[in-house]
């Protein structure tokens, strides 16, 4: 059996109603890394009513999405989605930009990509 990497690598801060979530995809996303990654984003929203969120999430090493794995997702949008101020992903992926115009369907907030996370964190620290 071939051992192969994948998973989310995941930092949350969080600073009165503020949460900042970095995420960095590796490989292909199963339904058992979101088993693992689902319980860590619950817990940042737990105690906090009107959480204001900004989302960094690095893309560059994604190989994909089980079925599974993108249902979980979406089940997340639809849950949290209203708690996003912005999302930023990065990574320099050409289907990025498709992704930043269809992801507001399921999460409210600015979405936008970038090919570098410097770009991605300039754009985030932006004020309103």
């Amino acid at each position: 059996m071939k051992n192969e990497r994948h998973g989310i690598s995941i930092g949350l801060e969080r600073v009165g109603i503020e949460i900042f979530i970095g995420l960095k995809v590796v490989e292909r996303l199963t339904h058992e890394d979101y088993q693992i990654f689902t319980p860590v984003f619950e817990s940042a929203f737990a105690a906090i009513e009107d959480p204001n969120v900004k989302m960094l999430v690095g893309l560059g090493d994604l190989g994909g999405w089980e079925p599974r794995a993108a249902w979980d997702d979406f089940k997340i949008g639809l849950k949290h989605g209203q708690k996003f101020k912005k999302i930023a992903l990065y990574g320099g992926l050409r289907w990025q930009g498709l992704v930043a115009k269809i992801a507001p369907w399921v999460a409210c907030g600015n979405i936008e990509s970038f090919a570098t996370a410097k770009d991605a964190m300039n754009w985030l620290n932006l004020e309103d």
